[in-house]
């Protein structure tokens, strides 16, 4: 069976902002949601419980310093974070800057939009993405 996520991690191309043999942090191509970022278990591995102590660690550490990065960098309102991986058997989490200004504001970005999100405000998110980028890179390598 194909692997949506192992396709994307096999692949050559921008969506990869930073990787090592155990994980990587991928950047989300989300219209609505610049700097919408995942952090990928590279391995298949369905839960986090599934993983030992040490690499559940490694795993958060990363989520870590990508909230810590878009934070720095985009300054929004706030971050949700969230695990679902019902559609791929991969330990991964979804690292999503929220704005009061954002399309869905306060409630999940799944749910039904709100507003209509403005081009000008997105434009400006999308110009700080190689800052992101390059802050989440300096991050983890500190790690």
């Amino acid at each position: 069976m194909a692997c949506d996520l192992c396709n994307l991690l096999s692949a050559p191309g921008a969506a990869l902002v930073w990787g090592d043999d155990r994980v990587s942090v991928v950047a989300v191509d989300e219209a609505e949601y610049p700097g919408f970022t995942r952090v990928v278990w590279n391995a298949h591995v369905k839960e986090m419980t599934d993983l030992p102590a040490e690499e559940r660690v490694r795993v958060m550490d990363v989520v870590w310093a990508v909230e810590s990065a878009q934070r720095e960098i985009l300054a929004p309102e706030k971050i949700n974070l969230a695990s679902f991986g019902n559609m791929t058997p991969h330990v991964h989490w979804h690292v999503i800057p929220r704005y009061r200004d954002d399309a869905h504001f306060p409630n999940p970005t799944w749910a039904v939009a709100q507003r209509a999100s403005s081009a000008e405000v997105l434009a400006a998110r999308r110009a700080l993405l190689p800052a992101l980028h390059a802050a989440i890179v300096e991050k983890v390598k500190a790690l």
